[in-house]
């Protein structure tokens, strides 16, 4: 139960910065960041103090939103293969098999892709032949 609380803050902490980052007024306060930074460069002689406190802030920006947006993504991933399982498991003539199709191992999805493959060669023989046909 602890470990549900302690994931809990991250996940709504990732979950609210990765709404609030993909938003247009973030970029428009992004935007305002960098051309802030560079205007005052003839202030700071276009230092190389100057040129480091972009370069900083960006990389710190960027190494902290690519764990929160791994995690977001994570969490979306699989709520989306969870929806897409019980759509599956949902419908009589459906294959059961699909469902939890990506935990397979790489023989199982070569062998589900051929047979898709296969099915595909039918069909397009059969539309092939119905427009021959017509």
């Amino acid at each position: 139960m602890g470990g549900a609380r302690r994931d809990g803050w991250f996940r709504d902490l990732s979950c609210r910065v990765a709404a609030g980052t993909g938003t247009h007024w973030s970029f428009l306060i992004a935007l305002c960041v960098v051309l802030g930074w560079a205007l005052t460069g003839p202030l700071f002689h276009y230092s190389d103090s100057w040129q480091l406190v972009i370069n900083t802030g960006t990389t710190i920006v960027t190494f902290l939103m690519v764990f929160l947006i791994q995690a977001t993504q994570n969490r979306d991933g699989k709520a989306i293969q969870l929806k897409l399982d019980e759509l599956i498991r949902s419908k009589r003539e459906a294959r059961n098999g699909f469902a939890d199709l990506e935990h397979a191992n790489e023989d199982e999805l070569r062998q589900f892709e051929e047979e898709f493959r296969a099915l595909r060669a039918r069909w397009r023989s059969r539309q092939k032949g119905r427009a021959q046909g017509a």
